[in-house]
């Protein structure tokens, strides 16, 4: 009876001590799918878009987990995809997706009918990690990178017109999914004016932009 209770006691440790180093099942996954500006190049880790809303979420009371994010800077919708293969993600719903992809696409010159169709598979792909929950999944739109000093040195018009023709087919491609859009471009523009939503290397956006792009995205979320 002794050698029983013990392992009883022991098994009940066991079981503690598991769940208290994983994760609370009761809390939301959230999957970042994108390029740079998920990743957050050229900010401190605690300032990319997804970390922030994470902590801004929590902060309302909403449990999330640390984010997932699959982006790395200079993917294109291709190499996005191709990403999302070697993750095998298959088995594993998510609670949130947010993507934003395209503007390596526009910067090297990529059609944007190919585009289209790139961008449309990836969505259908996020809807499907997201539990076929097209609720459940924010598409956010291409910043205007041609706003800044680094825009500005090549045809800074041509780029904004560029980004806003990219933009209108993921806006479109998003509305005919009914999943979440959250247009963060006319924020960007900003930068023209604003030089502090622009990060050091003179291209990506500040930690403060982010956190602009993170006040909208709260609202939807909730």
């Amino acid at each position: 009876m002794l050698k029983i209770f013990l392992s009883t006691i022991m098994l009940c440790f066991w079981g503690w001590a598991c769940q208290s180093q994983s994760p609370a099942r009761d809390s939301l996954r959230y999957l970042a799918l994108g390029d740079s500006y998920t990743i957050g190049t050229s900010v401190e880790v605690a300032e990319r878009f997804p970390m922030q809303l994470v902590k801004a979420l929590q902060q309302k009371g909403i449990k999330i987990q640390k984010p997932k994010i699959i982006a790395r800077v200079g993917w294109s919708t291709d190499q996005l995809s191709v990403a999302m293969d070697r993750e095998n993600l298959a088995g594993t719903t998510w609670d949130l997706v947010t993507l934003l992809i395209g503007v390596n696409n526009q910067y090297r010159g990529g059609s944007l009918e190919q585009y289209k169709l790139e961008f449309e598979n990836l969505l259908k792909r996020a809807i499907e990690l997201a539990g076929k929950d097209n609720k459940k999944v924010i598409v956010l739109s291409i910043p205007d990178y041609g706003v800044t000093p680094f825009g500005q040195r090549y045809q800074a018009g041509r780029i904004s017109r560029e980004i806003d023709e990219f933009n209108a087919a993921n806006k479109k491609i998003s509305e005919s999914y009914g999943v979440g859009y959250c247009d963060i471009a006319p924020i960007s523009k900003e930068a023209l004016k604003e030089k502090d939503l622009i990060a050091k290397d003179l291209l990506h956006p500040s930690g403060k932009m982010y956190g602009r792009w993170v006040e909208l995205l709260v609202g939807m979320v909730r």
